[in-house]
């Protein structure tokens, strides 16, 4: 699910189903694509700067509508970064990492939720493997390789979703 096109072609590109969230309510698209069953199993991969099709910063959408789409008995995984405290946040509950979630929805539809940042040093070294025999290309994400001295210009066009600028690796000189 995302709103940026370039993003949405390369979830397709792999197989994946993707949800324009700004074509409409994504909770009604999945519901339509999954006879009103839901997934399995939805990931938070953005945390607490998730915003809505208008730009506005809801720190607690993602969460929101993973409750809402994910059937019962299923699990939700959260990777994005939550803070416990937000000096920029939209309302003072989220400036101190307090967030209106629906936690009764979440306990009345059995779901099982993880969290926290991956432990990348119990599998930095498999994947490197993994990745070095070819078993694994993640290189697919990549979307532009570019001198570490263009690092304040493609952040910027990042930070803005300019096509061509989802996933930035920067390299340094040789």
């Amino acid at each position: 699910m995302d709103r940026v096109p370039d993003r949405l072609r390369l979830a397709e590109s792999i197989g994946a189903t993707a949800i324009d969230f700004s074509a409409g309510d994504p909770v009604e698209q999945i519901r339509d694509r999954t006879d009103g069953v839901g997934t399995d199993h939805g990931v938070d991969a953005v945390g607490y700067q998730a915003s809505a099709p208008s730009g506005e910063e809801q720190p607690a959408l993602v969460l929101n509508t993973l409750v809402e789409v994910v059937r019962a008995t299923g699990a939700i995984g959260v990777v994005g970064l939550y803070l416990s405290a937000d000096p920029g946040a939209p309302d003072e509950h989220s400036a101190r990492g307090e967030l209106l979630f629906k936690v009764g929805k979440l306990f009345e539809k059995g779901l099982r939720i993880g969290t926290g940042q991956a432990n990348v040093k119990t599998y930095n070294a498999y994947l490197r493997n993994l990745i070095t025999a070819g078993r694994a290309t993640p290189s697919f994400v990549v979307s532009k390789e570019l001198p570490l001295d263009a690092a304040p210009e493609a952040y910027q066009r990042f930070d803005r979703r300019e096509p061509g600028y989802s996933k930035v690796v920067l390299k340094p000189a040789a």
